[in-house]
C-alpha cells in the first residue's frame, strides 16, 4: 500500500488538473535504513521512525496511513486532533468501537475544516464508476439482486507463512476485512443502498502455519516455528438491501487460480450490471427494454473520454490498471480538499461497512442466525 499510495501521490497532479500540488514531504517507518530506502525508491523527500513526530511538523498537512488494522485508530484520530487532513486505508479500523471512536474525531476535525477519507480505491475504478452512473439515471430499476464475490488464492499453500494478515490482533479478521470490506462497500456504493441485515458462514481451513521470519509478520518467506492462525479464511453471507433487495457475497483467499477476483452482478427490474476487476476495463450491461429479438448483455469497453476518469489518460481502448484507481482516489482527494468538502468515502461510510462486518462475524458465531445491521 506504501508504494501504491506513494505512486498516486507522484501521479495525479500529472495527468489530473489539481488546485493543489502534493508534496512528498515525508514518509514514515519502523526501521530507519529500511525508511529511508522506500522514501528515496517512492519519491519522499525526508523519512521518519516515530509518527507522533510527523504531527508536529508544518509542513505536513496530510497524512496517509497505511498500517496494518490495528494502529488506523491510534494513528488517524492524533492526526486529526492535531489538525491534519488523513487519508486512511480499509477496512477503516479494526472494531466497530475503533470506527466510532474514529468518526467522532472526523466530526470534531470537519468543524475546523479538517477532513478524512477512507481508501475504498475500487469505486475509483472507471467501470464501476460508470455502473453507479447507470444505476443513478435508473437504467436498470429497481434493484433485485446483488451478487458479489472477492476470490483470491494467495495462501491455499499450507505452508505459507503466518504474516500479519492471518493474526486477529493485527487484522481484525481475515478474508472478511481484508477484501470482504471491499465488495461490501462496491455493492453499497453501485446501488446507493446500505445492507440492512446478514446471516453468514465462516470458516478457517488452515489453522496452523509457519512463523514468518520478519518478526513483524511481513515476510513472505518462513521463520522456524509453527503458529495458529486466528483469523478466518473465507466468508459466505447472504444480506438484504435497505430498498428490499437481496444480496449474496462470497469472500475468499482460497479460491484455487483466481487472483483477484472482485466481482459484482446488479439485477434490476429494467436491466443488469455484471463487472470482474480481473477484466476491469469493462462493464457488462444488459438493457431490459429492448426487443426480446436482439437484446443481449453488452460488453463496454470504459475507456472513453466521456467515462469517469478515463478522459485524463490515454487514447481509447488503451487499458487501465490497479495502480489508477489510487491516482483517482488521490485525485478527488485533493480536489475535495481544496473546495472545503468533506471527501467521500467518508470515516462514516468506513464505519457502515464495520458495522456490516461486524454483524457477519456474529451471525457466523451464532450458527449463522440473521444480525440486523444497527447505525
Amino acid at each position: 500500500m506504501g508504494a501504491a499510495h506513494s505512486q498516486a501521490w507522484r501521479t495525479a497532479g500529472r495527468f489530473f488538473d489539481l488546485p493543489w500540488e502534493p508534496d512528498m514531504a515525508v514518509l514514515c517507518g519502523r526501521d530507519a535504513g529500511r525508511a529511508r530506502a522506500a522514501a528515496a525508491r517512492l519519491g519522499w523527500r525526508e523519512a521518519e521512525t516515530d509518527w507522533k513526530a510527523l504531527l508536529r511538523r508544518d509542513d505536513v498537512a496530510l497524512v496517509d496511513v497505511c498500517t496494518p488494522g490495528d494502529t488506523h485508530a491510534e494513528i488517524a484520530v492524533a492526526a486529526l486532533d492535531a489538525g491534519k487532513h488523513v487519508l486512511c486505508e480499509k477496512p477503516l479500523a479494526n472494531s466497530v468501537e475503533e470506527a466510532r471512536v474514529m468518526v467522532a474525531a472526523a466530526e470534531r476535525a470537519r468543524a475546523r475544516g479538517v477532513h478524512a477519507m477512507v481508501g475504498f480505491n475500487y469505486r475509483r475504478v472507471p467501470a464501476v464508476a460508470l455502473a453507479r452512473r447507470l444505476v443513478e439515471q435508473g437504467r436498470i430499476g429497481e434493484v433485485r439482486h446483488v451478487r458479489g464475490a472477492y476470490l483470491q488464492d494467495w495462501i491455499v499453500d499450507p505452508e505459507f507463512p503466518l504474516v500479519w494478515r492471518l493474526q486477529e490482533e493485527r487484522a481484525g479478521s481475515g478474508a472478511l476485512g481484508d477484501i470482504g470490506a471491499h465488495v461490501v462497500d462496491l455493492a453499497q456504493f453501485v446501488t446507493g443502498q446500505a445492507l440492512t441485515g446478514v446471516s453468514a458462514l465462516t470458516e478457517t481451513f488452515v489453522r496452523e502455519r509457519p512463523l514468518p521470519a520478519d518478526a513483524h509478520g511481513l515476510a513472505a518467506s518462513g521463520g522456524t516455528g509453527r503458529g495458529p492462525v486466528t483469523v478466518d479464511d473465507a466468508a459466505l453471507f447472504v444480506g438484504r438491501l435497505a430498498g428490499g433487495g437481496l444480496a449474496s457475497f462470497e469472500a475468499t483467499r482460497f479460491a484455487t487460480g483466481r487472483k483477484n477476483a472482485l466481482r459484482l452482478e446488479v439485477n434490476g427490474s429494467l436491466g443488469s450490471l455484471a463487472f470482474d476487476f480481473e477484466a476491469m476495463n469493462e462493464l457488462e450491461f444488459y438493457d431490459g427494454t429492448e426487443d426480446a429479438v436482439t437484446a443481449g448483455f453488452r460488453r463496454i469497453l470504459v475507456t472513453e473520454a466521456d467515462h469517469p476518469y478515463a478522459g485524463a489518460w490515454w487514447p481509447p481502448g488503451h487499458g487501465l490498471g490497479y495502480e489508477h484507481t489510487f491516482v483517482h482516489e488521490v485525485a478527488d482527494l485533493v480536489r475535495d480538499l481544496a473546495a472545503g468538502t468533506g471527501p467521500s468515502p467518508s470515516f462514516a461510510d468506513g464505519l457502515q461497512v464495520q458495522l456490516v462486518l461486524d454483524a457477519v462475524a456474529r451471525s457466523a458465531a451464532g450458527g449463522s442466525n440473521w444480525e440486523e445491521i444497527g447505525s
